[in-house]
């Protein structure tokens, strides 16, 4: 069975969730979606203080080369134990989830096009686009609400990793795009082309 890898990058709260999960929801089992965010490392022997002070936002916070593995086994045809993150904990769980190789494989995250290796195995790439101001506004409600952070806290992070470290890694890491996409799943036209390509990728024999 011949795999398609797509990965789907931008910043935080661009919309890359809500692309993902239309097309998820349109072709249900014949897609498999990956989240770079469970790849972050395990933070050994440190308090929820110290976890909560990691900058999250830089390319060292991944187990990026645990995931380019994963993706070869899936490629090859094989299953995987993905990791389980806790955004409430700031910590990887003791807990995987099996992944099934499928024709098509979604990987998501912010700094997917950043590593070199993990770039490389992609056959299309996104990046979602969407303006500075409407994003820090979806971060704030979806981490006060979904991950139970204080408004106070998302507000420090942003200023002091999450923006920062979204000029120095994550916007230049848009030339690599194969599609930008603005407005991120909102987008009917592309989201529209997306599913065109993928649909041919499934129906190939």
């Amino acid at each position: 069975m011949g795999t398609i890898l797509i990965g789907i990058a931008g910043g935080t709260g661009s919309g890359k969730t809500t692309l993902t999960r239309h097309l998820k929801e349109h072709f249900g089992p014949e897609v498999t979606v990956i989240g770079h965010d469970s790849y972050y490392r395990r933070q050994e022997g440190k308090t929820y203080e110290e976890r909560s002070r990691v900058n999250y936002d830089h390319p060292d916070a991944f187990e990026t080369d645990l995931l380019v593995r994963h993706l070869k086994e899936l490629k090859a045809g094989h299953p995987i134990q993905c990791p389980v993150y806790s955004y409430q904990d700031h910590n990887r769980t003791d807990e995987t989830v099996t992944v099934y190789p499928t024709k098509v494989i979604i990987v998501e995250g912010i700094l997917i096009f950043q590593d070199p290796a993990l770039r490389e195995m992609f056959d299309i790439k996104i990046f979602v686009e969407t303006d500075a101001d409407v994003r820090i506004l979806r971060r704030c409600l979806r981490d006060v609400e979904e991950r139970g952070r204080t408004l106070q806290s998302v507000v420090n992070q942003y200023l002091t990793t999450v923006k920062p470290m979204h000029e120095q890694y994550v916007e230049p890491s848009r030339k690599y795009a194969d599609i930008v996409v603005l407005e991120g799943g909102h987008n009917l036209v592309a989201l529209d082309m997306i599913m065109q390509r993928i649909q041919r990728q499934i129906d190939e024999p």
